[in-house]
């Protein structure tokens, strides 16, 4: 098997998409190099409440990026901007999965892109 089931991304927060040409942006890439279709539970924790949970499919041998700030990427759920929260992903194959973050508040943009803790 490739890849690992579970993935966690305990620092996300969405940045505000600012006013120049290049927007702040968050997002989580998960990768499926298996052969077969990938069925990922992705769980959003927040500071307070229960989890928000929706599924996704990724491809075989292929690339999928959820944007947070687009609603069908994100199973419906509208993620606040500027409020912490933490992202969960089970998949039902091995999967490789990256976070990153554009935060364009200040005029050296900051651009933050991790892996994140798997089992």
């Amino acid at each position: 098997m490739t890849g690992r089931k579970v993935w966690f991304f305990p620092d996300a927060e969405l940045p505000p998409p600012g006013d120049g040409e290049i927007q702040g942006h968050e997002s989580v890439i998960i990768l499926n190099p298996n052969p077969q279709p990938a069925k990922v539970e992705i769980t959003l924790y927040w500071t307070t409440g229960e989890p928000d949970r929706f599924t996704v499919e990724v491809e075989p041998e292929a690339v999928r990026c959820l944007r947070t700030n687009v609603l069908s990427d994100m199973g419906g759920h509208d993620i606040p901007l500027e409020v912490q929260y933490a992202i969960g992903l089970s998949s039902d194959v091995g999967v490789v999965a990256q976070y990153g973050r554009l935060d364009v508040r200040q005029p050296n943009m900051a651009f933050y892109s991790t892996p994140g803790y798997w089992e």
